[in-house]
């Protein structure tokens, strides 16, 4: 018998199995046509999100019937737990016991000011990690992103402060290298057959060299202070209407989400979100926004850079949750082979998707490059590579491709750059930081691992 095949968009790549099934769901019927023309239209998609699972294969819990209460709650949270499906939980219970450890240790980490500085820290490693997500879903690793995001930042001060040119044109130009190194390496991968991990370990040094050769004998330039590129980081909006705006439409946008998600599951006759469930999301969702709003408004106001990223992040989120070429995505990281059934073209996912993580490296080493003025020869390296991926991987982005999300890279840079600046606080050795973090590494991936296990035993996987 086969299994249902699409990843569902509120679950993206639950199921580990690529598209490949009639719109109909019909076991049985094989048609490579229906399974390739359930892509080329939004009509389609409505089929895909409400269909019934092929016989034999395990239901999706999205069309099982929810009892009513906190009842029904703790049962849909013991089956998701018992079926391996932890979603978010364990990163979110991991930083919330590391700002608890942090603020009994000292009270300043919990402070305005730190944990303002704190979400604009994260900006830089966390739009890198926002392309890293990409890559994983592929099942694969990009090992060029730090090297990448150096070229970018070199590329810009070079053709801005060094040759004068408009800082508008470099950005661009900037952004577009970054987006040609992924179109190449992705090129190599997926039409030449080279495996990503040597093509991008190879651009890792290809692409630093660049990057030094551009900066020159010299090997720094400096950024001005009112340049483009550090008033993306360092601007704030210090009204107290700026925080409290963003926050409002926030809610409001989820709200208004979330209830046409819901109308369009019952127009379906599938079973939807009760009304209480929306409501109660909406009003978490509002406590939270508003308070980030307050403490910003306790320090500087709203920083722009984390801003930025949010945006990224939701736009990102769309795209693989609410689009065709998303769930493309997840087709070719569940199954590469259900996926060429289904008529999707792999070499192109596959080289998007790598264009897609060198445009978001350019755009965190703008950000890091904006947030110490400069590009030098260290740009793209330390440990940069290193807490890119680890973010993605701990946030909850699986190694083994077909499931996390984009608001993995945000969960994940929290945690890095949570741990960082507790460390720093606390005055302890940067040996210090990198052994924890990489204990939490293991642990996110010990965790991804068991609950593929627990996946595969429940036929979820």
């Amino acid at each position: 018998m086969s299994q249902n095949p699409h990843p569902f968009p509120d679950e993206p790549g639950a199921d580990r199995n690529a598209p490949g099934q009639p719109a109909s769901g019909a076991p049985g019927d094989d048609t490579a046509g229906t399974g390739a023309s359930a892509f080329q239209a939004e009509a389609e998609l409505e089929t895909i999100e409400t269909m019934v699972p092929a016989a034999g294969s395990a239901a999706d819990p999205r069309l099982l019937q929810r009892q009513s209460g906190l009842s029904g709650y703790g049962a849909e949270f013991m089956r998701r737990v018992r079926g391996g499906e932890l979603g978010s939980l364990p990163v979110i219970v991991a930083l919330i016991i590391i700002w608890i450890a942090f603020w009994a240790l000292n009270s300043t980490f919990l402070s305005a000011q730190n944990l303002s500085n704190l979400s604009q820290q994260i900006v830089g490693t966390g739009m890198i990690a926002l392309g890293v997500v990409f890559v994983l879903l592929l099942g694969e690793i990009d090992l060029s992103v730090g090297s990448v995001s150096g070229l970018a930042a070199a590329v810009f001060a070079v053709v801005s402060v060094t040759n004068g040119v408009n800082e508008w044109l470099a950005l661009l130009l900037a952004l577009a290298t970054g987006a040609g190194t992924g179109l190449i390496q992705g090129f190599f991968f997926a039409k030449i057959g080279v495996p990503a991990f040597v093509v991008t370990l190879a651009g890792n040094l290809f692409w630093n060299g660049l990057m030094l050769n551009i900066l020159g004998a010299n090997g720094t330039v400096n950024l001005p202070n009112d340049g483009i590129v550090a008033k993306l980081y360092n601007t704030f909006y210090g009204q107290v209407a700026a925080a409290y705006g963003v926050a409002a439409v926030a809610v409001v946008l989820y709200a208004i989400v979330a209830w046409l998600g819901r109308a369009r599951r019952v127009r379906a006759g599938v079973p939807a979100q009760p009304v209480g469930e929306v409501v109660a999301r909406t009003i978490v969702l509002a406590i939270v926004a508003f308070g980030i709003a307050y403490v910003f408004n306790q320090y500087k106001g709203l920083p722009l850079a984390p801003l930025i990223f949010l945006i990224f992040i939701v736009v990102g989120d769309f795209v693989l949750r609410r689009t065709v070429y998303g769930r493309r995505v997840f087709a070719v990281g569940g199954s590469i082979e259900a996926a060429r059934r289904a008529g999707v073209s792999v070499p192109f996912v596959r080289i998007t998707v790598f264009t897609i993580s060198g445009f978001m490296a350019a755009v965190g080493g703008l950000f890091l490059a904006g947030q110490i003025e400069s590009a030098s020869q260290t740009s793209g390296g330390g440990n940069l590579l290193m807490n890119a991926i680890a973010a993605a991987v701990i946030g909850g982005t699986s190694l083994f491709g077909g499931r996390g999300k984009t608001w993995s890279a945000l969960l994940g840079a929290l945690v890095i750059g949570s741990i960082q600046s507790g460390m720093n606080i606390q005055g302890l050795s940067n040996s210090i930081q990198y052994m924890i973090t990489g204990a939490v590494l293991l642990a996110a991936v010990v965790i991804d691992s068991v609950a593929r296990r627990t996946q595969k035993a429940s036929g979820r996987a």
